[in-house]
């Protein structure tokens, strides 16, 4: 169910509001695409491409300064209660994700450099194909949250969070296999290290995302779905445990 913003009878706390849901969208656009960026530099070896997301990852970190300045000032002026608070945390809290995606997509275009950008060969199609069908899985998790905090669809957001463990299997599948690789051949050693970095920044992208639909879940409800996922978590390993017994 899409849920609105507004409908404060003080007109210009929708405005501030509205204004942070647009600023913060603004700041979306700008992580998915360096992550796509990012994307399409491993998959091209495009090192100038890879040289253009460093270059703009400072504006990321820009962007959410000024986004926590403007929550602080809402904060202040309005003092949110009930809903308007929850807005405005999950607002902030969602900056700090989109902030750490950066990041993300920054380390993923320094590691392309590294892997292109040297004297040793290109690593092998094998090799890479975990990080290409990882880095589907990761953006598309992404543009999904970022779709999913713009029209505050709760029942997309937790779809996206049980569909989670999907990348988290990939990611441990990937692992396997160049466990194996690396077991065929030794030689494989640094651009193995490289792919598991890769490897392991895409999965934090995807945590990222889950982080950002699981707000918007916070937003409309009240409810913290990270102590229910612990929760569940805890009676499935107690339930493993008595099972082998």
């Amino acid at each position: 169910m899409v849920q609105p913003m507004e409908g404060h009878t003080v007109q210009r706390f929708d405005g501030e509001l509205s204004n942070l849901h647009l600023m913060i969208l603004e700041m979306g656009g700008l992580v998915v695409d360096q992550v796509h960026l990012a994307l399409r530099a491993l998959r091209e070896k495009d090192i100038p491409a890879a040289q253009l997301v460093i270059h703009r990852e400072p504006k990321i970190d820009a962007m959410e300064v000024k986004l926590d300045d403007e929550v602080v000032t809402v904060i202040a002026r309005r003092c949110p209660v009930a809903r308007d608070l929850r807005i405005t945390t999950a607002i902030s809290k969602a900056v700090t994700d989109l902030e750490r995606i950066g990041d993300e997509a920054a380390r993923l275009a320094h590691l392309v450099v590294s892997i292109y950008d040297s004297e040793s060969s290109d690593p092998s199609s094998h090799l890479l194909r975990d990080t290409i069908n990882m880095g589907k899985l990761a953006f598309g998790m992404l543009s999904e949250a970022l779709d999913i905090f713009d029209t505050l669809d709760v029942s997309k957001a937790e779809t996206m969070i049980k569909n989670h463990g999907e990348l988290d299997a990939e990611f441990q599948s990937s692992l396997r296999r160049l466990t194996t690789f690396l077991l065929e051949d030794a030689r494989n050693i640094g651009h193995t290290v490289n792919i598991v970095l890769i490897l392991k920044a895409l999965e934090r992208v995807g945590d990222h995302a889950r982080n950002i639909a699981e707000y918007v879940i916070y937003l409309i409800k009240g409810e913290d779905v990270r102590h229910q996922q612990l929760e569940q978590q805890d009676r499935g390993d107690q339930a493993s445990g008595n099972g082998g017994n």
